[in-house]
């Protein structure tokens, strides 16, 4: 059984999230604050993260990005903004997706579910990569720099996962969407534009002039496999 925090400062918000996932099978906690939420992250480790956008003294932007910094539970957003530029704070902050208030029971099972989501593993004999100073071992889904590990959320491990699969051949935005996010997804860009600069900034050794994870103008991107290694 998955367990989800529900963090959110109005009650019946809380309620209604809580009678709606329990029904399906989660079990749910839940926190008023984000200082409460980051209370019960040191005992506690769910599955998936529901994180109130909009919550007094420590918001939710803020709240994501301290727990960022420490573990890499998949999150998702809540707010009753839909601006782009709320949506790309947020998947900038380290969520991996985003729900506008009100939602259906449908989207947000759809989106929990797809937030819970793993792509399949590569076959063992492509477990193993490198990418200049960067060794990728997914088999245990741990990134390896010059300075030690390098943090990765599930999603941008999943969306690197997806690119090594089609290496050195471009991968079209919908695609990658579709398998990185689930069926349900193909025109979320913001999430590809902010993934994949996350990617450049952990993997690349110049984010700004990336020579693994190149762009392909209107259409997708591409992850170039050095020397003779391909991708089965």
């Amino acid at each position: 059984m998955n367990t989800i925090l529900v963090v959110d400062d109005e009650p019946q918000i809380r309620r209604v999230l809580r009678s709606t996932l329990s029904k399906v099978g989660y079990h749910v906690l839940e926190a008023r604050s984000g200082e409460e939420a980051l209370e019960k992250l040191h005992s506690s480790t769910p599955d998936l993260i529901l994180l109130d956008f909009n919550m007094p003294r420590l918001s939710g932007l803020e709240t994501c990005r301290a727990i960022r910094a420490t573990q890499d539970t998949p999150i998702i957003m809540l707010t009753v903004r839909d601006a782009e530029t709320d949506k790309v704070d947020a998947l900038d902050a380290g969520a991996d997706d985003y729900v506008t208030k009100p939602f259906g029971t449908p989207e947000l099972l759809a989106r929990v579910r797809a937030a819970l989501r793993r792509a399949p593993m590569l076959p063992a004999t492509t477990t193993l990569i490198r990418l200049g100073n960067v060794e990728i071992d997914f088999g245990a889904r741990e990134v390896v720099g010059g300075e030690g590990h390098v943090r990765l959320t599930p999603k941008e491990f999943d969306l690197l996962w997806c690119l090594v699969a089609h290496a050195n051949r471009p991968v079209s935005h919908r695609d990658l969407l579709r398998e990185v996010w689930g069926p349900e997804y193909g025109g979320e860009l913001e999430y590809l534009r902010v993934f994949v600069n996350h990617l450049r900034k952990k993997i690349e050794s110049d984010a700004s002039a990336p020579e693994f994870i190149l762009t392909e103008p209107r259409f997708g991107y591409k992850l170039v496999l050095p020397g003779q290694q391909q991708a089965e």
